[in-house]
C-alpha cells in the first residue's frame, strides 16, 4: 500500500533589507532636512501674512483716522460760523441782566395812588407825598422785602379818627406798615388838618415784568 507526501506550504518569498546603513542613515538625514525647510518656509509664510495683516489694519486705522481729522474739521469750521450767533447770545443775555437789574423795581404808580384814596375818609384828601422805591427782589418771597417807602400828605377839613385811618390803609394789599407822624395846623391853614404818616409797601407791588427768569430769560 502506497504512501502520500504532505504537501510543502509556501507563504511567499522572503525579503532581506539588503539597503546598507549608511544610505538608511544619508535618507534619513535628508528626510530630516526637508522637515527643517518646509517647517523655515512655514514659518516665513506665517511671519509674512502677519506682517500683511497688520499693514492692512493699519491701513484701515490711518483712514478711519483721517475720516475722523475732516470731520471734526468740519465742525470746528461749522463752529467757528455760528461764534457771531454765540456773541449775539451773550449779549442778549447781558442786556437782559441789565434790564433786570435797572427794571427789577418797576411798578405803576397810579394803582397805588388810587388805592390809598379809596381807604381815605370822606372829605380827606391825598395832597402830597415823598416816597423812594426799594432795591430788585433778593428772594422770592416779595412780601418779606421793602418795594416802596415814604410819607403821605392827607388834608382834611375837620380831624380824623387817625387810628381807623391808619388801619383802613394798613389792610390795603401790598402795605406792609402804616404809622402817623404829624398833624399840623395853624393860622395860615385855619379849617385844614394836615397829616403826615409813614407808609412802606412789600415788593408784591412790583409788576415783574423786567424779572429775571429761569433759563436766563
Amino acid at each position: 500500500m502506497a504512501r502520500t507526501a504532505p504537501a510543502l506550504a509556501f507563504a511567499g518569498v522572503p525579503r532581506v533589507n539588503l539597503m546598507p546603513p549608511v544610505e538608511i542613515e544619508r535618507r534619513r538625514r535628508a528626510s530630516l532636512a526637508r522637515g527643517w525647510v518646509w517647517g523655515v518656509l512655514a514659518a516665513v509664510v506665517a511671519a509674512v501674512l502677519i506682517i500683511m495683516g497688520a499693514f492692512a489694519l493699519k491701513l484701515l486705522a490711518d483712514q478711519q483716522l483721517a475720516a475722523q481729522q475732516a470731520q471734526t474739521n468740519l465742525l470746528t469750521s461749522e463752529l467757528a460760523g455760528l461764534s457771531d450767533v454765540s456773541g449775539a447770545l451773550a449779549t442778549e443775555q447781558e442786556l437782559q441782566s441789565f434790564r433786570s437789574d435797572a427794571m427789577g423795581g418797576d411798578f405803576a404808580w397810579s394803582p397805588i395812588v388810587a388805592s390809598i384814596r379809596s381807604a381815605l375818609p370822606p372829605d380827606v384828601t391825598l395832597v402830597g407825598f415823598d416816597v423812594v422805591s426799594g432795591g430788585v427782589p433778593q428772594t422770592a418771597d416779595p412780601a418779606t422785602e421793602i418795594g416802596l417807602t415814604g410819607t403821605l400828605t392827607l388834608e382834611s377839613p375837620t380831624p380824623i379818627d387817625l387810628p381807623a385811618t391808619v388801619r383802613g390803609i394798613r389792610g390795603l394789599a401790598g402795605v406792609s406798615s402804616v404809622d402817623g407822624r404829624s398833624l399840623s395846623t395853624g393860622q395860615q391853614t385855619v379849617g385844614s388838618y394836615v397829616y403826615e404818616l409813614d407808609i412802606a409797601f412789600d415788593q408784591s407791588i412790583y409788576s415783574g415784568q423786567f424779572a429775571t427768569q429761569e433759563g436766563g430769560e
